[in-house]
């Protein structure tokens, strides 16, 4: 079997990829439309919830079920699930039936990300892969950016269940082009059973972090705690679990992984936030304010592009999280030391440079940890990253939610207050970077495969 051809394959897993992602924000601008029709107005955080818990409980499933049976048809499974669940959302009748089919939805979407992500790692090789880096990137960054404007528009224009009918479609062409031109081989030889166990201990550790980010309660906490230790311990025992543990003895993977952690930690912990800022404590328009996360997302979109292209002429990576986990922290502090008294512009500047740091992390650590691993762990190694990201985004969202709360408890001036609390969050959100910092120098500089793992079994 020969590799398929990449431009061919690419637009189907970059539209996949983009679906995923895509509506994880696409929803934001619906919740009051929502809540108009289907009525609930407190229970409007669980449509966004249900998808993001759902879509990160899957992650390391869809990852091991690919490595295990071949990343195409699992990958055309999980189109097939989130078309339902989408279908499935534009007819809900009521809020407990729309909860219900966007964690469907979620269960096909996580696996939209990790499935694309872990295909190109299988059809291109390590050092081919940055320059296909700035197309992987865009995806999320016209997700986040995009989204929300979309959803917008289809809702001033029609309703918000216009949201759910233009997945169909490009769920459909995104499953004919991958099934006309995506050609792997299946694994072979024989493996101990999946760690059914340990998945659903990952699960509900998710979700209780999950809910601990939209929450605060710590009832949950002490659930994710509990199912996390179940999981270490399964994981332990088990022959093929999910997430092996062994592959974090190895310091080229597990260092990416943390690094990964941290980076969806400190940035998600400050953007959430970031607007809410913008728009408290310096009296920035709504649309202002989405302009300055337009520049935190076009920083990361440059240097994207601009790292995986280096990366492929010169066949080292290592440099470039080591300065983008600096330009990073150096904008983080900056941030924390100006607070409103910078005004918008230079909040703006500062925060593309936080933008044009992660840009030069964020992928480079996927590839850094496919590289490190075999082509049996490929797809685990792949949601280990995103996985990990994940997690450390809704950890990041509910430690600034608790400190920005309790700043807030019994202030005599709330707006004062809050205005007051975000710097406090930015302050403690840049040691972790420097922490991050310390890890990608510790990254050892392994050399890229030049071959991609189908031209090795083939």
């Amino acid at each position: 079997m020969e590799r398929p051809p990449i431009a061919l394959v690419l637009p189907g897993l970059v539209l996949a990829m983009l679906l995923g992602a895509l509506d994880q924000t696409i929803m934001a601008p619906a919740l009051p439309a929502v809540a108009g029709d289907l009525g609930g107005l407190d229970a409007m955080p669980a449509v966004v919830t249900a998808y993001l818990a759902a879509a990160t409980v899957v992650m390391p499933v869809y990852g091991k079920l690919g490595d295990r049976f071949g990343r195409k048809p699992v990958m055309q499974a999980a189109i097939a699930v989130f078309v339902t669940g989408a279908v499935l959302c534009a007819l809900a009748t009521s809020l407990p039936q729309l909860i219900t089919f966007r964690a469907l939805q979620g269960m096909g979407g996580g696996g939209l990300m990790i499935g694309a992500q872990a295909i190109i790692g299988e059809i291109v090789s390590p050092r081919e892969r940055g320059r296909y880096l700035g197309l992987i990137g865009s995806a999320y960054v016209v997700a986040a950016v995009g989204g929300p404007l979309l959803g917008g528009f289809l809702i001033d224009r029609g309703s918000w269940r216009w949201i759910f009918a233009i997945y169909p479609p490009l769920g459909l062409l995104a499953f004919v082009l991958l099934t006309l031109t995506l050609r792997l081989p299946r694994p072979g030889g024989a493996r101990p059973p999946i760690d059914y166990a340990g998945a659903i201990s990952l699960a509900v550790a998710v979700v209780g972090v999950v809910l601990l980010g939209q929450t605060r309660h710590p009832a949950y906490l002490a659930l994710a705690f509990a199912a996390a230790v179940a999981w270490l311990v399964s994981a332990g025992r088990a022959a093929d679990p999910v997430l092996p543990l062994r592959l974090f003895r190895d310091p080229a993977f597990a260092i990416p992984v943390a690094i990964s952690f941290l980076i969806g930690f400190s940035l998600f912990g400050t953007v959430t936030y970031l607007p809410a800022f913008l728009q408290v404590a310096m009296g920035a328009s709504a649309t202002r304010a989405g302009l300055v996360l337009t520049a935190l997302m076009a920083g990361v979109l440059l240097t994207t592009v601009i790292s995986g292209r280096l990366i492929t002429r010169t066949g080292v990576y290592k440099p470039y999280p080591v300065a983008g986990t600096a330009l990073a922290a150096a904008g983080l502090t900056l941030l924390a030391l100006v607070g409103a008294s910078g005004g918008a512009p230079a909040l703006g500047g500062l925060v593309l440079l936080v933008g044009l740091g992660v840009g030069l992390v964020m992928q480079v650590m996927v590839l850094a940890a496919q590289n490190a691993v075999a082509y049996p762990d490929l797809g685990a190694a792949t949601s280990a990253v995103t996985f990990l990201r994940q997690i450390g985004a809704s950890t990041g969202v509910a430690v600034a939610g608790a400190l920005i709360t309790w700043r807030l408890a019994g202030a005599d001036t709330p707006a004062t207050a809050f205005a007051e609390a975000i710097p406090l969050v930015f302050g403690i959100m840049a040691p972790l970077l420097a922490v991050a910092f310390g890890l990608a120098v510790a990254l050892p500089a392994r050399p890229l495969r030049t071959t991609s793992h189908v031209e090795d079994r083939t």
